[in-house]
């Protein structure tokens, strides 16, 4: 999840073996069972959404996400904050997400200029009162840490251990890849890493090359990526679209090969966006997502 000058991604959602708990049911085909048309949806968005539209068919913003409900999405993740600056549609999506019965999640970006457990408070300070004041009652909300690609260990640590001590829920992790990031999160401690892999991580890769153009492989899969960490036995989820900002115009970019397809657009919406899906069925979904949520109120 990256500002329009980086990667927009998409968020693509499965239940996790470092969480807890492991898979079944889901669909075959693909990789790991894994399919656009076979598994559940979950879209995440931010202040940039919604991006231009480009096409005919549905629209959205951050008071009406009906369409992405009528498109199947089941779950929405609205962006929080990025380090100090809070994201000023965040309430709006959230209470949008909840009029729609969508299942609600919130990320906060943990940026390099603040220490990862004031971040952590934080990030558990907002959601709370944001989901006070637009009334969403006795909604749990998924939560998530988003880490920059300057981060080490250390950092991830402070903020997974934080969010616990505060809610007693692990939060999933989200990782802006470089290899700077994963060496560094592969030469971490046996301690770190028993963290972090607790942890359940969310994959952001958009094509088989990879997810920034240094990336030697030029067949990447999930399982290849998530091995570079040398932390998680299973990832737990997959951004595999997201968008790009070229010449003032968001582009799509989705991982779509013969192995594993997926199209240019969520269903017949009309705006470009971060689309996920999650590795399991209905109800492993729903099991990830209460065991990662917290009960604010």
């Amino acid at each position: 999840m990256k500002t329009p000058a980086l990667f927009l991604a998409g968020m693509l959602l499965v239940s996790c073996g470092g969480g807890g708990g492991g898979v079944s049911g889901f669909p075959r085909g693909g990789f790991g069972g894994t399919s656009v048309s076979g598994s559940p949806a979950v879209l995440n968005v931010s202040g940039w959404d919604p991006k231009e539209r480009q096409r005919g068919g549905d629209a959205y913003s951050q008071h009406d996400v009906s369409a992405l409900r009528r498109n199947g999405g089941l779950g929405l993740i609205a962006r929080s904050a990025k380090g100090p600056l809070l994201d000023d549609k965040f309430g709006d999506f959230l209470r949008s997400a909840d009029r729609q019965g969508l299942m609600l999640g919130a990320y906060h970006f943990v940026t390099m200029d603040q220490d990862p457990a004031y971040q952590a408070d934080s990030f558990v300070d907002r959601v709370r009162a944001t989901a006070r004041s637009r009334g969403i009652s006795s909604r749990k909300i998924l939560l998530v840490g988003d880490f920059d690609t300057a981060s080490s260990p250390e950092r991830l640590v402070k903020f997974i251990r934080r969010v616990e001590q505060r809610t007693g829920v692990t939060p999933v992790t989200y990782l802006e890849n470089s290899a700077r990031l994963r060496a560094s999160l592969s030469n971490a401690s046996p301690a770190q890493k028993s963290v972090i892999r607790r942890s359940p991580y969310w994959i952001a890769l958009y094509s088989p090359a990879g997810t920034e153009r240094s990336m030697e492989s030029n067949n990447l899969t999930p399982n290849g990526l998530m091995a570079q960490y040398g932390i998680w036995d299973e990832w737990a989820m997959w951004q595999y679209g997201g968008v790009i900002w070229q010449n003032g115009r968001s582009t799509p970019k989705h991982y779509n090969t013969n192995s594993w397809g997926s199209p240019r657009y969520f269903g017949n919406m009309a705006h470009p966006m971060e689309r996920n899906v999650f590795k399991g069925d209905r109800g492993d979904l729903n099991a990830f997502w209460d065991r990662h949520s917290w009960a604010w109120w």
